[in-house]
């Protein structure tokens, strides 16, 4: 399990992120650099980092399932998985 401080950065980020979608894109689309540049960092979608959603790993991340290989592996054994199941051949 991650800190629960850093899921709560993780969280604030993307709030903050989507707060300044809009403003980011019009200032992109106008050229203003310096205009971006006073925006918060953390305005910008490339320092959020993919976390698992259940546990908060931030490693073995898988997209399309939107949690940790660890957590995708107990999930799909148990069945929780919708189409998935283990391999044997």
């Amino acid at each position: 399990m991650a800190k629960e401080s850093m899921k709560a950065r993780e969280r604030k980020r993307a709030a903050t992120v989507a707060k300044y979608a809009e403003k980011r894109k019009a200032l992109k689309e106008a050229g203003d650099y310096e205009g971006l540049q006073k925006l918060p960092k953390n305005a910008s979608p490339v320092r959020m980092h993919n976390r698992c959603k259940l546990t908060g790993r931030p490693k073995g991340y898988m997209r399309q399932f939107g949690v940790s290989r660890v957590t995708f592996r107990e999930m799909a054994n148990q069945g929780l998985i919708p189409g998935v199941r283990k391999a044997s051949w």
